[in-house]
């Protein structure tokens, strides 16, 4: 995940962290390499973190992300209208298809998801709101990173995760701008190696939809 400095140092050095231990679970050692802050730092501020339920400690004593951030990710995405206004077309997407769809946004170098249904198969891909996945692997971190297609939509297969395939379509807003990527997701014995043409004509009919509400 990306490092963000806004010049207030105790935060920056904070999140710097969290940042860190975002990519997996840390020593103590590994987050002062990490971070260059001092031994002592770094544990302060580890165990700060820690108290406020930001980060925690594995088994072995290595710090990983704190629970406390599923809830915050959860809050963040249902403040965030464009979820609630996307929700109708979702729900209707994966009853089309019966797979798993996500709707994701930008946010500085990650796409995340701020809306997330799961297939009702047992063998199903699962994001979780509030996820950050790479710009750069995925159908949705392409589309939202500008890219094109002929046929409106974009689909990947093992690119992000070995074993899934997605498809998804840009959302654009009523300036024309991509607002946001939804998708539809699941395992390659399903989907195939050309998931678009299973469920490319749905994901841009759920985009259309959802451009429809916000334009409304």
């Amino acid at each position: 995940m990306e490092q963000i400095v806004s010049g207030v140092g105790v935060l920056d050095k904070s999140l710097g962290l969290v940042a860190l231990v975002a990519d997996g679970p840390r020593s103590l050692a590994q987050l002062v390499q990490g971070s260059g802050l001092s031994r002592a730092t770094a544990h302060r501020l580890a165990v700060a973190l820690e108290a406020h339920g930001l980060l925690r400690r594995t088994e072995d004593g290595r710090f990983a992300l704190g629970l406390h951030l599923i809830a915050l990710g959860r809050a963040a995405a249902e403040q965030y209208p464009l979820a609630e206004t996307a929700r109708p077309a979702l729900l209707a997407l994966r009853d089309a298809t019966g797979e798993s769809v996500q709707l994701y946004v930008r946010d500085g170098a990650d796409r995340v998801c701020i809306a997330a249904l799961e297939s009702p198969h047992g063998l199903r891909t699962i994001v979780p709101v509030g996820a950050a996945l790479p710009m750069d692997v995925g159908s949705a971190g392409r589309v939202l990173s500008g890219e094109a297609s002929k046929p409106g939509w974009l689909q990947t297969v093992g690119e992000r995760e070995p074993g899934v395939a997605s498809v998804s379509a840009a959302v654009r807003g009523p300036d024309g701008q991509v607002v946001a990527a939804v998708s539809v997701s699941g395992p390659i014995d399903r989907l195939g190696r050309t998931p678009g043409k299973q469920h490319g004509e749905a994901v841009l009919a759920a985009a259309a939809a959802i451009e429809s509400r916000l334009g409304a």
